[in-house]
């Protein structure tokens, strides 16, 4: 496995400058903000940029049309926190983290529970970070759908029983390395792109500690089969393939993800969640839904906005509506 982007360090990305070469389109733009900016003053100017500024909100935030009072709005960014309290907001956000969270979507729906729990955190006003490691299930409850149940020995939806059976991966020892990456690429953001280089590859254990696989595997911080190593393990019945079961970790706490001891699942989330790049990634998702693309180098000093003021309340709202209040996103 190659890494598609690093997550290790990568908070750092985004603080640092870039001296852009600007062309005749960039300097074009630099004219009209530089008009548009010396003739705000006038109640025509300013209406239309209200306008437009009104529009790029509703759209962006619920998917929608603004509305006739928005469109009239002298300021039409002091609705954000209203737009993000709605159920519109709650169920676009919720099918927005279910998207970027997996793979492809199924028919199953409890088999999405990221939708079901973002969706109750939402509309709950819990921290975002309980849908990592709040005490919830979430499952089939007889005939009455996908519910979101409390539960003690719950851990987010990773523990619910759909999610793990989706995630559980084919290594041939049973470790489930596609759920440690899962879980990782969830709540930090981690991307890497699986490869083999041959048709006859060797795939097991042994072959992933080769130069062209330990990298991913076994020596940076993400290292997928020490992180899956704690995790519960997949054993599939020799004589009837669709009875799976997992066995619990019992072995020694491991090193890893900068932790000095992890021994399970729930140190494995409690990390991930604990640590720098959670902020960074929460973040980086506020800027996918809002622009449909990542942070650039030169918006830093937004991106610093969002993450104080994410860290701040805890609420995804609160970094979202740190980026969309910025005069920037209305320009």
């Amino acid at each position: 496995m190659k890494p598609k982007t690093g997550a290790s360090r990568i908070i750092e990305r985004w603080r640092l400058a870039v001296a852009p070469v600007l062309g005749v389109a960039a300097l074009a733009g630099l004219s009209s903000s530089h008009a548009r900016a010396e003739g705000e003053g006038s109640p025509e100017s300013q209406a239309t940029f209200n306008e437009r500024c009104a529009t790029r909100i509703s759209s962006s935030i619920l998917g929608t049309s603004a509305s006739a009072d928005m469109l009239d709005s002298p300021n039409p960014q002091a609705m954000v926190d209203v737009m993000l309290n709605s159920g519109v907001f709650f169920e676009r956000f919720s099918r927005f983290v279910n998207a970027s969270f997996n793979r492809e979507s199924v028919a199953a729906p409890e088999k999405e529970p990221v939708y079901f729990l973002a969706k109750h955190v939402l509309t709950n006003g819990k921290p975002w970070s309980d849908l990592f490691v709040g005490k919830y299930n979430v499952d089939l409850v007889g005939t009455t759908g996908v519910q979101v149940q409390e539960d003690p020995k719950g851990l987010g939806y990773f523990r619910s029983a759909p999610w793990v059976l989706r995630y559980a991966g084919n290594e041939q020892a049973g470790i489930k390395i596609s759920t440690a990456y899962r879980m990782m690429q969830n709540i930090v953001g981690l991307e890497l792109v699986a490869t083999t280089n041959a048709p006859d590859a060797d795939i097991s254990a042994t072959g992933r500690t080769g130069d062209n696989c330990k990298g991913c595997h076994y020596t940076n911080w993400y290292a997928l089969d020490k992180v899956a190593g704690v995790l519960s393990k997949k054993v599939v019945d020799p004589v009837d393939s669709q009875k799976i079961t997992f066995v619990e970790y019992t072995g020694a706490p491991q090193s890893i993800l900068g932790k000095a001891s992890v021994g399970n699942d729930s140190d494995v989330v409690h990390a991930l969640v604990d640590s720098v790049n959670f902020t960074f990634n929460t973040c980086r998702l506020s800027f996918k839904y809002l622009y449909g693309r990542a942070e650039t180098s030169c918006e830093g000093p937004i991106f610093d906005e969002c993450v104080n003021a994410f860290r701040s309340t805890g609420r995804v709202q609160s970094a979202i509506a740190a980026i969309a209040k910025n005069r920037s996103f209305c320009e």
